[in-house]
C-alpha cells in the first residue's frame, strides 16, 4: 500500500479515493493512513471526516495498534488542547510526562466554568464530557494518578463541577433548596454527571474504611449531601456505587435533613433518601439481568447503614421483615421483598448470596433465633457456618462490633398459635405425617426395633474414616499417615482396627 500516495490523494480532495479507502480498505491499514495524514497538519474539512472515522474505527480492539503508540497518543491529544509542543519531539521521550500533563489540563478551573454564549456553551459542554471521560479512563487505569488527583484536591474539584451540572441552589454549606417544579436533567448535563461519579469513585474507593481527617469530612460530607441530590433527581446508580465507597461515618449527611411535610420519616428522621435507595433495590431485584453487579453495592450500602444508624434499620426492616402473621408457606416462596432476599441467600454467587443474607442479618440484629425464624435454618445455615454461629448463638457484644438495643421482637397472636408446629429448618408450618407405628401390634413393633438395631450397628461399623493428604497428594485414611507419607505399618494398623470392628 502506497500510504504517501494515499495522502497526496485526499489532500488534493479526492473524496472519492477516500470513501473507496474506507469502505474497500483493511481497517488497520486505513487507521494507518488516517494518522499518518492528520501528522501532515493539513487544515481542510476531511480533518474532521479522518477523525470521525478514526473514533469509529477505535471501538474495533482489533486494530487499535496505531491508535495506541505514543505519537499517535500526542498527536490526538494536541489536536484536542491537552498538550501543546512537537508531538515527534515529545515521542522520542520515553520518560514523557504525558500523562501527568492531561491530569494536570483537565484539572484546571476550565472544567468548572461554560462560556455566556449558548452556542458556545453547547460545544463547551461537548468537550468538557469528553474530557471527564478521559479522566476517567486515565484515574481508572493508573491508580498513582488517581492518588495525585486525590491528593491535589480532585474531589472538592469534582464535587463542584457537579453541582454545576445539577444547578445546586444551597441554603448553607451542606443544605440545598429542592424545587419540586424543577424541569428533569438534560441528556447531555446527565451524562457529564454519571462521568464525574465514575472519577469519583475511582478516586475514594479506597476511602470507605479509613478514618478521614476532620478536613476530609468536612469535603466528603459536602460531596454526600450533593449527592443526595443526586438521589433526589433520580441520578440512582453510579450515586449508589459512589455512597458505597465513601467514609461510612461521612454518610450522616443523607439523614440530617429537616422534616418536610411529604417527607418520609421514621422516630423524627427524614428517610426521603432511603426510601429512594429501597425503591432501587426493589427495581434491581425484580430486573433479574445482571443481578450481582445490580444488586451488591446497594445491598452493601443499606447493611452498613443499618448497622451505622438505628432509625434507618427500623425503617428498612419495617418494610423488608414486618411481623410474621403467615408461615404456611416457605420463607423464600412469594414475591415480597423479603421472599427474594432469602430466595438470592441460596444463588450460586457466594458474594451476592452474603450480602443478601447480611442485610437480613442486621435487619434481625445479628440475632440468630431472630434470623433462622425469619428465613428458615436452611437458608440460613450458609452465612451461619461463614460467621462461626451454627451453635445458636444470640446476637453480636463485642465491642468491635455495632451496639444493638434490647428492645424486643414481640410474636404476633398468628404466629404464636402455630409456633410450635413450625418446621425449624423449612422456616413453615408443615401438614402433619401420620404415625409409622399406627396399626401395628407390640410383636411389630419390637421386631422394628431390632430391625432399626441392627441398621445402626451396621451404620457405626462401616462409617467413613477420617482422611488425609499424603506427599503426592492422595487422600489417604489419617491413621496412616506418618510424617506426610502411609507407611505400610500404617496399612496394618488401619487394616486391624478395621478387623476389630468387624469382630
Amino acid at each position: 500500500m502506497d500510504i504517501e500516495r494515499i495522502i497526496q490523494c485526499i489532500k488534493q480532495g479526492d473524496e472519492i479515493l477516500f470513501n473507496c479507502l474506507f469502505f474497500f480498505s483493511c481497517p488497520q491499514n486505513l487507521a494507518i493512513v488516517l494518522m499518518r495524514f492528520i501528522r501532515t497538519g493539513v487544515k481542510c474539512r476531511l480533518l474532521r471526516v479522518s477523525l470521525h472515522t478514526l473514533r469509529i474505527l477505535s471501538r474495533d480492539k482489533k486494530i487499535l495498534g496505531p491508535l495506541v503508540t505514543d505519537q499517535a497518543l500526542l498527536t490526538l491529544a494536541k489536536l484536542a488542547g491537552l498538550t501543546t509542543g512537537d508531538a515527534s519531539d515529545e515521542a522520542s521521550d520515553p520518560d514523557s510526562d504525558f500523562y501527568d500533563n492531561i491530569i494536570a489540563s483537565l484539572t484546571e478551573a476550565k472544567v468548572l466554568q461554560c462560556p455566556a454564549d449558548e452556542e458556545a456553551s453547547d460545544q463547551y459542554e461537548d468537550v468538557q464530557f469528553y474530557e471527564l471521560r478521559l479522566m476517567f479512563l486515565i484515574t481508572a487505569l493508573r491508580p498513582e494518578l488517581s492518588n495525585q488527583l486525590q491528593r491535589e484536591g480532585g474531589v472538592s474539584l469534582l464535587t463542584a463541577a457537579l453541582e454545576n451540572c445539577l444547578e445546586v441552589q444551597w441554603k448553607d454549606h451542606n443544605e440545598y433548596v429542592l424545587d419540586p417544579a424543577a424541569p428533569p436533567i438534560s441528556l447531555d448535563a446527565s451524562q457529564r454527571i454519571i462521568e464525574i461519579l465514575k472519577i469519583l469513585f475511582s478516586i475514594t474507593y479506597s476511602t470507605h474504611r479509613q478514618e478521614p481527617s476532620d478536613d476530609d469530612a468536612a469535603i466528603y460530607r459536602h460531596l454526600v449531601a450533593t449527592l443526595r441530590l443526586c438521589l433526589m433527581r433520580k441520578c440512582v446508580f453510579h450515586t449508589v456505587n459512589l455512597l458505597s465507597a465513601l467514609p461510612l461515618q461521612c454518610l450522616d449527611v443523607l439523614l440530617t435533613v429537616p422534616l418536610e411535610p411529604s417527607s418520609e420519616q421514621c422516630q423524627g428522621v427524614n428517610m426521603d433518601c432511603v426510601k429512594t435507595l429501597l425503591m432501587f433495590m426493589e427495581r434491581r431485584l425484580e430486573s433479574g439481568d445482571k443481578v450481582k453487579e445490580k444488586l451488591t453495592p446497594v445491598l452493601n450500602l443499606l447493611t452498613e447503614s443499618c448497622r451505622a444508624h438505628r432509625e434507618t434499620r427500623h425503617y428498612i426492616r419495617k418494610h423488608i421483615l414486618p411481623p410474621l402473621r403467615d408461615v404456611s408457606q416457605r420463607p423464600e416462596e412469594g414475591n415480597t421483598v423479603k421472599n427474594r432476599l432469602i430466595r438470592l441467600m441460596t444463588h450460586l454467587d457466594t458474594d451476592l448470596k452474603h450480602c443478601a443474607a447480611d442485610l437480613i442479618f442486621v435487619l434481625c440484629k445479628e440475632n440468630v433465633r431472630r434470623f433462622v425464624k425469619y428465613t428458615g435454618y436452611g437458608n440460613a445455615a450458609g452465612l451461619l457456618a461463614t460467621k462461626g454461629l451454627l451453635g445458636g448463638q444470640g446476637p453480636r457484644t463485642s465491642s468491635s462490633g455495632p451496639w444493638y438495643s434490647s428492645d424486643s421482637d414481640s410474636d404476633t397472636e398468628e404466629y404464636r398459635q402455630v409456633r410450635d408446629r413450625i418446621n425449624p429448618v423449612t422456616g413453615r408450618v408443615e401438614a402433619e405425617q401420620p404415625n409409622p407405628m399406627e396399626g401395628m401390634t407390640e410383636e411389630e413393633k419390637e421386631e422394628e426395633a431390632r430391625r432399626l438395631i441392627m441398621l445402626f450397628n451396621k451404620l457405626s461399623r462401616s462409617v467413613t474414616q477420617p482422611v488425609g493428604v499424603d506427599s503426592e497428594g492422595k487422600l489417604v485414611p489419617v491413621l496412616g499417615l506418618r510424617g506426610n507419607s502411609l507407611t505400610e505399618e500404617g496399612k496394618s494398623e488401619s487394616e486391624s482396627d478395621n478387623d476389630a470392628g468387624e469382630n
